[in-house]
C-alpha cells in the first residue's frame, strides 16, 4: 500500500491502520468478549508483515491490557510500526470511567503508556474524548508540552467537534482527528470532514465496518450467540428495529461487492477511504487470517458506477430508518 501524509505532520501512514480495541479482551465495560493474547500478537505481526505501518491503541482498551499486548508484539519488531495511543480516559478500582484532561493526569498517563508500549516516544498521542469540555485547553496544552519534551512526536484528538478543534488549534497544531465514519454514520460529511481537509487535519476513520455490521458476517443467529460481555449486545444498531434495516442494506452491499469481485468488508472500508479528507481507516482484527481480506481494501478504487449504486442503497436505508424511528 502507498502511504499518505497525515495532516500537518511528517508521519506517512498506510490507508489501513490496525485497531486494537478488541485486543483489550474482557474485564471492562466495552469488551468484545474473550481474546487470546497470542492471537492478538500474531495478528499485529501479520498486519505489519502484510504492509500496514501503523497501530492504534489506547489505555482504556482492556484497562491497559491492549497497550501491554502491543508492547509485547513490538519487542519482536525492527523497525517498529508507527504507534498511536490516547489519553484522558481514566478509571477507578471498579473500572468506572473517569474523564480527565488535567495536566497532571495526562503527564502521568503518558509515562504509563511509554512503559507498557516499551518505546521512547509515542508517534501520535491523542486526546481520546473531549471531556470535561472545560478542561480541553489544559489537556491540549499538556500534549503540546510533551511534544516539546520529545516524549510525543505529534498530537491528535478524537471525537472532537469543529468548535473544540478550533480551541485546540489556537494552542498547538492538531495533526489528526480520529472520528467514527461508515456508511451508516455520515453526519460528519457535511461540515467536519470539509473543515479538517481545509485546515490540514488528517482524518483517521474508526469503525468503517460499524463494529462488524458492514462485513456481511453479522446475522440474527450470530447476534444470539455473542458472549454476554460483548458490548454490541447493548448497541442500538445491533438490536431491533434498526438491526433488520441494517441487514437489508448489507444484503444489497454483498451482492454489489460480489459483482465487482470484492467482499462486503472491503467495499465498506474502500467506501470510507474514497473521501479525500480521510487519510486512513482503522480496521480492528482479532485473528491473523482476517488481515488477508481487510488489507486489500487499501488499494481498491471504487468506480463511479459502484459509488452511485451505494449512494442509492444508502438513500433507501436512510428512508427506511426514518420510517421506523421517526
Amino acid at each position: 500500500m502507498k502511504t499518505r501524509k497525515l495532516g500537518n505532520s511528517d508521519l506517512h501512514i498506510t490507508p489501513i491502520g490496525l485497531g486494537t480495541f478488541a485486543m483489550g479482551s474482557t474485564g471492562w465495560h466495552a469488551s468484545w468478549g474473550p481474546q487470546k493474547d497470542s492471537d492478538s500478537i500474531d495478528t499485529i505481526k501479520r498486519a505489519v508483515e502484510s504492509g500496514i505501518n501503523w497501530i492504534d491503541t489506547a489505555p482504556i482498551y482492556g484497562l491497559n491490557h491492549a497497550e501491554e499486548v502491543v508492547g509485547k508484539a513490538l519487542k519482536e519488531m525492527s523497525p517498529r510500526p508507527i504507534i498511536a495511543t490516547k489519553c484522558s480516559r481514566t478509571w477507578d478500582e471498579e473500572g468506572n470511567i473517569i474523564p480527565n484532561l488535567k495536566r497532571t493526569s495526562i503527564r502521568s498517563e503518558v509515562e504509563g503508556s511509554l512503559k507498557r508500549l516499551k518505546v521512547d516516544a509515542i508517534d501520535l498521542y491523542q486526546i481520546h474524548w473531549p471531556f470535561p469540555d472545560e478542561d480541553i485547553e489544559e489537556g491540549w496544552s499538556a500534549v503540546a508540552e510533551l511534544i516539546a519534551e520529545g516524549k510525543v512526536r505529534y498530537g491528535g484528538v478524537s471525537n472532537f467537534s469543529i468548535d473544540q478543534l478550533k480551541r485546540a488549534q489556537s494552542i498547538h497544531p492538531v495533526a489528526s482527528l480520529q472520528t467514527p465514519y461508515s456508511m451508516i454514520r455520515r453526519k460528519l460529511e457535511k461540515d467536519l470532514l470539509p473543515y479538517c481537509e481545509v485546515n490540514g487535519i488528517g482524518i483517521l476513520a474508526y469503525s468503517p465496518m460499524q463494529k462488524g455490521l458492514l462485513t456481511g458476517k453479522i446475522t440474527l443467529e450470530r447476534m444470539a450467540g455473542l458472549p454476554e460481555n460483548d458490548h454490541r449486545r447493548m448497541d442500538p444498531n445491533f438490536t431491533e428495529p434498526r438491526l433488520a434495516i441494517h441487514l437489508d442494506l448489507v444484503n444489497k452491499l454483498e451482492t454489489l461487492a460480489a459483482d465487482i469481485g470484492v467482499t462486503c468488508a472491503q467495499l465498506s472500508i474502500a467506501w470510507a477511504l474514497r473521501n479525500p479528507a480521510v487519510t486512513s481507516a482503522i480496521v480492528g482484527s482479532r485473528q491473523p487470517e482476517q488481515m488477508k481480506e481487510t488489507i486489500k481494501a487499501g488499494d481498491i478504487a471504487l468506480s463511479t458506477e459502484t459509488l452511485n449504486a451505494v449512494a442509492e442503497y444508502l438513500r433507501e436505508h436512510r428512508e427506511n430508518l426514518q420510517g421506523v424511528l421517526g
